[in-house]
């Protein structure tokens, strides 16, 4: 643990801190979605290995939801190919928006199939799969889940393999936390973890900030850990806070 306890910011100061590296600090929406899908990704590989005898065809299946999480989990699935694995992508939801046209392009001329629809019972995605990437939802979701994304989560929240959830579970209150959803084995969160963190249970959550301006972090009292040297497999990640 850190020698200052990180802090979980509010749904609110999380959405403060985006617009300021927007705006002020000049990060496209691009750049924060492709650190936040190489972070899920590295920690993915620190978690569960490719190359582990559990793990002999690495097979995932990338859920994205309607907004900038979708982004996160394309790109996601894209790294996830380059590190080894076999991802899936499902969209419940295509926009036609040119970063998701440019994203998904990327992903077909590397081969990433598409799942045309969502296998309708648990047992169908724990005997397809070895891992499930949610992202779905992100920290700035509000209201209820309605469909098609109410009969996702319900299918999820009976799987028997690990989910790996990116910023936070979808369907969790960004701030109260789980209101009877998923239960994810990794969460991925980006810049600083979110209230609801508080009561994640899964065995891994890692953090990607490594790219936070030092002035934001003092602003918002973020009181980010340490991160470890610099290798290709730690990058953007740490095991803290738990």
């Amino acid at each position: 643990m850190a020698s200052t306890a990180v802090k979980y910011p509010s749904q609110e100061e999380a959405q403060a801190m985006d617009e300021e590296l927007f705006n002020e600090y000049q990060f496209s929406v691009d750049q924060l979605m492709e650190l936040a899908g190489l972070s899920c990704t590295t920690a993915i590989a620190k978690a569960y290995p490719p190359t582990s005898v559990a793990w002999s065809t690495s097979t995932v299946v990338v859920i994205c939801g309607p907004r900038n999480n979708r982004e996160d989990g394309s790109v996601c699935a894209r790294h996830l190919k380059l590190f080894g694995y076999q991802p899936t992508i499902y969209y419940p939801k295509s926009p036609n928006k040119p970063l998701f046209t440019a994203l998904m392009t990327q992903c077909q001329k590397m081969d990433i199939p598409l799942l045309g629809e969502m296998p309708p019972e648990p047992m169908m995605i724990d005997e397809l799969y070895e891992l499930v990437v949610d992202a779905i939802f992100g920290f700035s979701f509000k209201g209820d889940v309605r469909e098609p994304f109410r009969s996702i989560l319900s299918v999820l929240s009976g799987l028997t393999v690990p989910i790996a959830s990116i910023n936070i579970p979808s369907g969790w209150d960004v701030e109260k936390g789980n209101s009877g959803g998923i239960q994810p084995d990794l969460l991925t969160s980006r810049t600083a973890p979110k209230k609801s963190a508080t009561q994640f249970t899964g065995r891994y959550h890692y953090l990607g900030g490594r790219f936070v301006p030092p002035a934001l972090e003092k602003k918002y009292q973020l009181n980010l850990p340490s991160y470890p040297t610099l290798t290709a497999s730690t990058i953007s990640t740490t095991n803290e806070p738990q």
